[in-house]
């Protein structure tokens, strides 16, 4: 930890709580080294001081001037209007690092109107645990240095890989909206154990430990999931009739065709989002 760095959450949604308590835990800042700003709401705020010990940036300028890192957690939809707030205040020494959905670095340094390094982020909502899956790329003016910088603060909410900016939309699709697509799962699995008579509190415990189990295999062999899915599934068994019913609604191919709608949203909201911003010059 350097005692000297300071950085500052542009937004104190679940994401922004979700890092601060993170780089507590981990001990990677101090409170008195963090700020966190948002539009208006001040009960939110207060609660995260109260809560942290963090520092709420009363003075926007002051609080944007003096972090060496900012960290962009507003809702995509309100970059526009957070950036043009910050941006008088912003300089090129600084590291700005993203968790906005579909922004670009080039659209951010266009909003920026300055060439400041830029490192984006795509967590997912596991990191309020601890858990995320956390995709990394850095923008054009990003070093090594800085991504590494941004590769342990989001290693205190979770893994971190890095990957090519554009293949963050696949990201995306496949990890940042990832844990829906298992709550759904685990919707379909509470509904059919009520339909089937297990009592409901009894079934949410076999669930939870039938998926942290399996993920929990797959993580630890190096066998295909294929090939562990067909260790459990024996000729004319109780596996094989419910595979087959899920093969009946072509499952496998429901979900590939989820993971690929979802990428191509955020392909949709990043050029939607680019283009909004090229109509400002």
């Amino acid at each position: 930890m350097d005692t000297k760095q300071s950085i500052v959450f542009v937004g104190a949604g679940s994401m922004a709580e979700a890092m601060i308590s993170g780089m507590l835990q981990k001990e990677l800042f101090l409170p008195r080294q963090i700020s966190v700003m948002n539009r208006s709401n001040s009960d939110r705020l207060e609660y995260l001081y109260q809560t942290y010990g963090i520092c709420i940036a009363k003075n926007k300028q002051e609080a944007i001037e003096k972090a060496n890192i900012i960290i962009l957690a507003m809702k995509p939809k309100d970059v526009v209007e957070g950036i043009s707030a910050i941006r008088d205040f912003v300089n090129e020494e600084q590291l700005v690092i993203s968790v906005l959905a579909g922004v670009s670095t080039h659209t951010i340094t266009d909003l920026l109107q300055k060439q400041l390094p830029v490192v984006r982020a795509m967590p997912n909502t596991s990191a309020t645990i601890g858990k995320s899956a956390t995709a990394l790329s850095a923008g054009l003016i990003a070093n090594k240095k800085q991504l590494t910088l941004s590769k342990q603060l989001f290693e205190t909410i979770g893994i971190v890989t890095t990957v090519n900016e554009e293949d963050l939309h696949a990201v995306t699709g496949l990890s940042g909206s990832g844990p829906a697509y298992v709550y759904y799962l685990v919707e379909s699995m509470e509904k059919a154990a009520e339909e089937i008579g297990l009592e409901k509190g009894i079934a949410k415990e076999l669930i939870l430990q039938t998926i942290i189990g399996a993920a929990e295999m797959l993580k630890h062999t190096s066998k295909h999931p294929a090939i562990l899915r067909k260790e459990v599934t024996s000729p004319g068994g109780t596996t094989e009739a419910g595979l087959s019913i899920l093969e009946q609604f072509h499952y496998q191919e429901a979900m590939i065709s989820c993971i690929k709608h979802a990428t191509d949203k955020s392909v949709e909201l990043g050029a939607a989002l680019t283009q909004a911003v090229s109509n400002l010059d």
